[in-house]
């Protein structure tokens, strides 16, 4: 059986950058709750009186009592504004997870010394100008019942401002961690053009030594490839016939410098190539791999095949080590592989039996 080789994370200076979000006070965002004022002030300042008894001296009959209304009304209207304006106020400072109690402290103060004295004071008024006796009875419960109501009112608020906060948070979180998956790729993708050129440009060196012809051929065919590159240094995915065409065109500048060492088998049969989605010049890096580490010659060429299977691409070929070839980092493959894990959410699998080595790639269809 293949074992498979778990590959150990890369380390890229510079790719991940150091993005840790601080954590911002909550913001003091506008309320959006005109349609709930409009409705609800006026409703408590009808619905209390009548519930707790204020209007008991004045039958619905009279005139006093549908002129006790206004004032009812701008009762409930200077609680739950004033409430409001400190409900603001304390989110500008303190939030419920770093200050909780300070936070429950500011909300009882509201009520405390805001909510009840304004109440008794308003319905003290109220009964002066009707020229009654107060009714300290009917006060208590009317006090009682508008603290009970800014409570709950303060709790509704707090509520869907944490909710609003938390997708908030999430929706940043997502903005930082795009960001950062974006600037970790690009740093992968840096990583390999610098690499690219100089074993191209070894090569040509090398030919133009030896064959001026090949050399000038290698030099046209490198035009292309880099064409390509250019093209594509942006794009996080391709679609799988545009790197197969490149794959080919690649190929040809290794025919050119081993004289056929390197045969390349690809995908044939019914497969879309149109309809499926890859990382631009993967497939090259895996057919240099295998040039870097396997023995080959023009009589004995190294066969390199492509194969697609199912929701992934096979990239094998015989293992024939080279008998001096120094132990690499293998920074090609462990940059293919967090490439991978960007785009795609998993790694490509490597699997080596002595015998074989290949490498499953991961690809997506079309959207």
């Amino acid at each position: 059986m293949p074992a498979t080789v778990s590959l150990p994370k890369t380390e890229i200076r510079g790719a991940k950058a150091d993005i840790a979000p601080p954590k911002p006070l909550p913001a003091a965002a506008p309320l959006n709750d005109f349609g709930v004022r409009a409705a609800l002030i006026p409703a408590f300042g009808i619905a209390i009186p009548n519930l707790t008894g204020l209007l008991a001296p004045f039958p619905v009959s009279t005139t006093a009592h549908w002129l006790s209304y206004p004032w009812f009304i701008l009762v409930s209207f200077l609680i739950w504004h004033g409430n409001r304006f400190f409900l603001i106020q304390q989110r500008k400072h303190y939030d419920w997870f770093d200050h909780p109690l300070r936070k429950v402290c500011l909300l009882l103060f509201a009520n405390v010394f805001y909510t009840a004295p304004l109440t008794i004071g308003m319905l003290l008024a109220w009964y002066a100008v009707a020229g009654l006796s107060p009714d300290w009875n009917a006060i208590r419960t009317a006090t009682l019942a508008c603290v009970i109501c800014v409570v709950f009112i303060t709790h509704m608020y707090e509520t869907v401002y944490l909710i609003q906060q938390r997708e908030s948070d999430l929706l940043n979180f997502e903005k930082l961690e795009r960001a950062r998956a974006q600037a970790e790729l690009a740093a992968l993708k840096a990583q390999l053009d610098p690499h690219f050129l100089f074993n191209s440009l070894n090569t040509l060196s090398w030919l133009i030594q030896r064959d001026a012809v090949k050399a000038l051929q290698f030099n046209e065919s490198l035009a292309d490839v880099c064409r390509y590159i250019l093209r594509n240094k942006d794009r996080d995915l391709v679609l799988l016939e545009e790197e197969l065409d490149f794959l080919r065109r690649y190929h040809e500048l290794l025919r050119l410098r081993f004289q056929g060492g390197i045969e390349l088998d690809l995908p044939a049969g019914e497969w879309r190539g149109d309809r499926s989605l890859v990382l631009p010049i993967s497939l090259q890096l895996l057919l240099e791999n295998a040039v870097k580490h396997n023995e080959f010659t023009a009589a004995r060429p190294l066969r390199v095949s492509v194969a697609v299977r199912g929701d992934a691409l096979m990239v094998g070929n015989e293992k024939r080590p080279r008998a001096q070839v120094r132990e690499t980092a293998r920074i090609g493959l462990k940059n293919l592989d967090e490439r991978c894990r960007l785009v795609f959410g998993r790694g490509i699998e490597v699997s080596d039996d002595g015998a074989a080595f290949s490498v499953r790639l991961p690809m997506k269809p079309v959207a």
